[in-house]
């Protein structure tokens, strides 16, 4: 019986982790909404190797959303740097909503780095109001 305690604790345990990280990939957007979904920046030991900005590909998204990069110095936090690196801010907008619905945003940003071609993708849940 306390094996299968264990075994339930753990389940349980792994299900509101993956609800968890499902619901930090959702975004609501009203028509003529602008939101940011992150920074986008290619770093080594705290300094940028990209050349130049990088790009978005759409894979998937509802007609209703664009999605952008705003150029900018960001911080890596990920890497735990102290001073900030050239990139981007990752921009979705939202226009032209004419009724409520739920869709998907697959994209991924492409990355010219002087170590070579990288890319990073992402998916998020997105609500749409008018």
């Amino acid at each position: 019986m306390h094996i299968q305690l264990k075994a339930i604790l753990a389940l349980l345990a792994a299900v509101l982790c993956s609800a968890d990280a499902q619901a930090q990939n959702r975004v609501a957007l009203k028509s003529g909404d602008s939101v940011e979904l992150g920074t986008v920046y290619w770093v080594s030991h705290c300094r940028s190797i990209m050349v130049g900005l990088p790009e978005v590909e759409i894979l998937e998204r509802p007609p209703e959303v664009t999605l952008s990069i705003k150029a900018g110095p960001v911080l890596p936090r990920r890497q735990n740097c102290a001073a900030t690196v050239p990139g981007g801010t990752l921009i979705a907008s939202a226009k032209d909503i004419k009724e409520p619905g739920e869709a998907k945003l697959t994209y991924r940003v492409k990355y010219k780095t002087k170590d070579g071609d990288r890319q990073r993708g992402n998916v998020f849940n997105i609500s749409l109001f008018p």
